[in-house]
């Protein structure tokens, strides 16, 4: 039974949790109406192109990847299907046109995604790390649910909100520091990660929001949908917990104006900083380029993040903005990590 007042979870207080809100331990909390009504109307917006195709083609996965092999390929935003060890995992799944609760408004798709939804290989797993539009659309996961009825992973209280539109939906709903066994050798660890959660004005921080962690007899996947830099806490704790990552998916876009969107979206120059503490060998990035959703221009990520790389004395290879229908086979690497 959930806690009058929270419509999606109900559990013990903890200590990001205080009966009816999760909070960042230490961190941040959104900003409030007024200050998104200064953000919104205090111009300094860049116009984005009405396409902004990719120059990859659509892609047509293998069924599986296995071995010592990992490939994770773009299909735009924050929706990535890693390959590994023979299991087949999509990271917030987003296929609508728009990332928004209305079919005719809100932030639409500036390129098409880079996997067609039929040409899918096998879905097993899928990671929703948290609910707002961009990350959590239940369109995508009902048509996901009918054609390959995978198995979804989620952090506390977003489980309510898909099973409203997929009530026969296979869902484990993990606290930060729980871990799920699959098979294969594949555990799923959800950890914290800076950010916050809401699908309408009256429901922030009542469902939880995770990075994962992924185990693999291939290496371990360190992946973040959305998060503020936080000084780098959540990053080294990682490391500290998990040891370094043979990959690490980061999100590099969608932070300007840097005073508004500080807390719970890092740039690609805090992105650099945490792939730095992770200990990541390699990072797909992503959230950028597909849904305007912030101030800074659509190519405005990549140039800030190779400055970023350079000055960090990183190869521009181990660090790749991916675009919609480019395919990153992750190299066993041998470099260092910092």
């Amino acid at each position: 039974m959930r806690k009058a007042g929270n419509p999606y979870y109900s559990g013990p207080v903890s200590d990001h949790f205080d009966g009816v809100r999760f909070f960042n331990p230490g961190g941040n909390m959104p900003r409030g109406f007024a200050d998104l009504l200064r953000w919104q109307f205090g111009g300094g917006r860049a116009k984005w192109p009405g396409r902004y195709d990719s120059p990859f083609l659509q892609a047509t996965p293998d069924l599986t990847v296995d071995g010592d092999r990992l490939r994770v390929t773009m299909v735009g935003h924050a929706t990535l299907l890693i390959q590994v060890g023979g299991v087949n995992i999509l990271t917030d799944p987003v296929w609508s046109h728009r990332a928004s609760p209305f079919a005719l408004f809100g932030p639409h798709r500036r390129n098409p995604p880079g996997i067609l939804m039929d040409d899918l290989p096998p879905i097993d797993i899928v990671l929703v790390t948290h609910n707002h539009y961009d990350h959590l659309d239940l369109d995508t996961l009902s048509a996901l649910n009918d054609e390959h009825a995978p198995h979804v992973i989620t952090p506390l209280g977003n489980d309510t909100i898909i099973r409203r539109a997929v009530p026969d939906a296979e869902i484990s709903v993990l606290d930060w520091g729980d871990r799920i066994d699959l098979d294969d050798g594949v555990v799923i660890h959800a950890e914290p990660c800076h950010h916050w959660s809401a699908r309408r004005s009256r429901d922030r921080r009542m469902a939880l929001w995770a990075a994962f962690v992924i185990e693999t007899p291939a290496g371990k996947i360190y992946h973040v949908g959305d998060t503020g830099f936080h000084e780098g806490i959540n990053y080294r704790a990682a490391r500290a917990k998990h040891g370094t990552f043979r990959l690490a998916n980061l999100p590099f876009g969608c932070y300007e104006p840097r005073w508004f969107m500080e807390s719970h979206h890092q740039n690609p120059e805090e992105a650099v900083m945490g792939m730095i503490a992770c200990g990541a060998a390699h990072v797909a990035g992503h959230h950028w380029g597909t849904f305007r959703l912030t101030d800074e221009g659509i190519e405005e990520p990549l140039q800030a993040l190779e400055a970023a790389l350079e000055k960090a004395g990183i190869e521009q290879a181990r660090f790749r903005p991916l675009r919609p229908g480019e395919v990153f086979n992750v190299p066993l690497s041998s470099v260092a990590q910092e």
